[in-house]
């Protein structure tokens, strides 16, 4: 299996991460945040620095991770203020991706409208009427845009995010007809606030030529108290699933970058010290 992580998991302070994935043995870098910016933001300079520093550690990168079209919401139309700077952020992290040999580029999707679809009342007195209807036209110029630059976006299932699930990126993907050029970025974790089981209701939707990129970490949700707990690997609501997907992932199999997202810490602000908590777990199951 291709193993990496997201460097700012462990650090901002790209050349420490880099340092940090050769102690553990993992192969791919994901950038986000690299020093005082997000990815799209580095001026010519920063970028030679961030190019000489893969190269001098042989990290390949496996995908740029810019938070595109995040909070959009319903409201929002192709073309307007918010869309045209979220498209502009997107051209220059595609510009960067091919300065890196990235093959894939994030993308996120509008503010989730709670109920998209209903029937037997719920169509009049529930659903969001038109909030679905509203994301394919504001994901439609990316995909364009990744078609004409010869990049792959994922889409991530997110918390608090219209695709929240692997059943709403497949219904995306399918609605803009983009299998060529958008696949999913799977967060189990994320997919948990929801309720889609990452073993096997997840899993079964998105493998059959959805899957692009994967991010694992474990939580514990609680949706009536809308309160999220990340814990250690082994020690969440994921604890039982993750042999079962990795078993899935490989008898598929899956040959994309499964990137370890270190966004825990042991209630001390140290997300390093969280990552080196967790990292001989993830690498036990998806190695």
């Amino acid at each position: 299996m291709k193993l990496g992580v997201i460097c700012d998991g462990i650090s901002r302070d790209l050349e420490h991460s880099l340092k940090v994935m050769d102690e553990f043995g993992l192969e791919y870098a994901e950038l986000q945040f690299i020093w005082e910016h997000e990815i799209g933001d580095h001026d010519a300079s920063q970028m030679a620095k961030i190019k000489a520093l893969l190269d001098k550690y042989n990290k390949p990168v496996s995908c740029l991770s810019r938070h595109i079209f995040a909070g959009l919401t319903t409201a929002s139309r192709p073309g307007d203020i918010d869309h045209t700077r979220h498209m502009d952020a997107l051209k220059r992290v595609m510009e960067m991706a091919h300065d890196l040999a990235s093959p894939l580029v994030r993308i996120m999707t509008s503010k989730k409208e709670q109920i998209l679809w209903g029937r037997n009342g719920a169509e009049q007195w529930n659903v969001a009427k038109g909030a679905w209807d509203s994301l394919p036209p504001l994901i439609a110029p990316a995909v364009e845009l990744a078609r004409k630059e010869g990049l792959t976006l994922v889409v991530e299932t997110g918390n608090g995010t219209m695709v929240n699930s692997n059943y709403t990126a497949v219904k995306l993907i399918d609605a803009l007809d983009a299998r060529d050029v958008l696949k999913i970025l799977w967060d189990p974790a994320n997919n948990c606030w929801c309720h889609e089981p990452a073993w096997p209701d997840g899993f079964e939707t998105a493998k059959d030529g959805y899957l692009g990129h994967i991010h694992i970490k474990d939580v514990q949700v609680d949706t009536p108290k809308a309160t999220l707990e990340v814990r250690p690997m082994g020690k969440g609501q994921l604890a039982d699933m993750f042999a079962p997907i990795a078993q899935g992932l490989k008898e598929l199999p899956y040959d994309g970058v499964i990137s370890f997202e270190s966004v825990y810490h042991p209630g001390n602000g140290n997300f390093e010290e969280g990552f080196r908590s967790s990292i001989d777990v993830f690498k036990a199951h998806f190695s």
